[in-house]
């Protein structure tokens, strides 16, 4: 259906929260969160009221709601990145030539779980949430926030601009109490880790793999809103590819500091982080820390193996001689940790579009360990359960062929009363057990904290 949009500046505005809390409540609400004023991040996304809904369930079947587009083929009802490319096309927008990084398109999330159904690897893990292999929305409208340009820009039809006006108009809906009622327990003990390790190792010497990313999943039951757990959730740990999305008893609340993919133009980037330290409680002891990070071979190791893997990823729906690697092993530095961050970059072959190459390369090879397939057959064998939309990717896809998604670490899924977060490392020939067991916990503590709090 083709769609003729209209931009409109507002007023600038240096944090989405209170734009976003006047429409939170209105179906398929979303909003992509940079972070700002704390994080690094440069846009804000939020949009409302999808044209349509796809939810991809846990054997591939699509479910799809929509009032305004015809029912998709039967021929792609298992066929999750064929029936995208499809919803996709169905918007035809025209607009003013403009630079936002979204004008309509797909914003939702791909769960790790749906890269393993589409790489063809069975488990027999339970899932530990009922939340859908993939839940995405088609906006033909959004309000893009630009902190580097000091903007906000509503995209709409006439149609959608008064309603999207009339909303923002309108009072917040309430604040409303949101707590924990039992303390977040861990899957698995610190034995119990141990002995996952040991395994990781045996396959490591055996020459199964050269890293395994082994995670462990802490769960507890609240009551209340889930939108005030995010607010916290934000305050503690503010980072620049956040996102919230919330639909009858679920909810994905993301902090991640990882894009997993970018394209824009058929230039692609992806910035693999291997390599965590905590911040120190002081400026002397946090410059140790840093310092500690960047001359560690193992955590150096851990990083260039994953550029290895991800070049390859791109490189199967790149153009030939394009991959390359343009910052290696760099410090980054966040309110809670320091990392080890890479970027690979490369030209996307004009016979792919950018769901080809989500699909190519998910999940992410920072989250899975290396060789991938194998990886994630240990994966598989070893962790309790199946990891839900944790480890898998938050962002939208244009309807131009822009494309930005995170890789969902730092994240926290509801379902039914209960939080689910899980915290995970790279393991190495050369890791010792106690040091990533306490890495698992480091990375995730500041969240439960959060939640904890009164």
């Amino acid at each position: 259906m083709n769609v003729a949009l209209t931009l409109t500046s507002l007023p600038y505005v240096m944090d989405p929260i209170a734009v976003f809390a006047r429409l939170r409540k209105r179906p398929g609400a979303v909003l992509l969160d940079s972070g700002r004023p704390d994080a690094n991040g440069r846009y804000d996304i939020i949009s409302s009221d999808p044209l349509a809904t796809l939810s991809i369930g846990p054997t591939g079947e699509a479910a799809f709601n929509s009032r305004a587009l015809p029912k998709p083929p039967d021929t792609l009802h298992k066929a999750p990145f064929a029936l995208q490319e499809w919803l996709l096309a169905q918007l035809d927008i025209t607009m003013p030539e403009n630079d936002l990084p979204f004008s309509g398109g797909l914003i939702g999330y791909w769960s790790y779980d749906l890269g393993r159904y589409t790489q063809q690897l069975d488990s027999q893990r339970p899932a530990p949430t009922s939340l859908p292999l993939a839940r995405l929305g088609l906006y033909d409208w959004a309000l893009v926030i630009d902190h580097l340009k000091q903007e906000v820009t509503l995209l709409a039809s006439q149609a959608r601009r008064a309603q999207v006006l009339q909303w923002l108009d309108a009072a917040a809906a309430p604040d409303e109490p949101f707590a924990l009622t039992t303390a977040f327990r861990a899957q698995m003990t610190r034995e119990g880790y141990s002995q996952r390790f040991a395994q990781v190792q045996r396959y490591i010497r055996s020459g199964d793999c050269y890293q395994i990313n082994l995670a462990q999943r802490f769960s507890a039951h609240y009551e209340g809103d889930v939108w005030a757990a995010y607010l916290r959730l934000r305050r503690a740990t503010p980072t620049p590819f956040s996102g919230f999305m919330a639909w009858q008893d679920k909810a994905v609340l993301s902090l991640s500091p990882e894009r997993f993919i970018q394209a824009h133009q058929g230039k692609v980037e992806t910035r693999p982080i291997k390599g965590t330290r905590p911040r120190g409680a002081s400026r002397e002891h946090d410059e140790q820390l840093a310092q500690q990070l960047l001359s560690s071979t193992k955590d150096r190791a851990e990083n260039v193996m994953i550029v290895d893997l991800l070049r390859n990823d791109l490189g199967r729906v790149c153009q030939f001689g394009s991959i390359h690697v343009p910052q290696l092993c760099e410090l980054e530095s966040y309110p809670n940790v320091h990392h080890l961050v890479s970027v690979v970059r490369g030209q996307l072959d004009k016979a792919n579009t950018p769901l080809a190459l989500l699909e190519a390369a998910s999940p992410g090879g920072s989250i899975t360990g290396a060789p991938k397939i194998r990886a994630m057959q240990i994966i598989d064998e070893l962790e309790p359960c199946q990891r839900s939309v944790y480890c898998g990717s938050l962002g939208y896809i244009d309807h131009t062929g822009s494309m930005d998604t995170s890789i969902a670490i730092r994240t926290v899924v509801a379902d039914a009363g209960q939080l689910h977060v899980w915290g995970g490392g790279g393991l190495v020939a050369d890791s010792q057990p106690d040091a990533e067991y306490d890495e698992t916990l480091d990375k995730i503590r500041h969240l439960i904290n959060a939640l904890t709090s009164r």
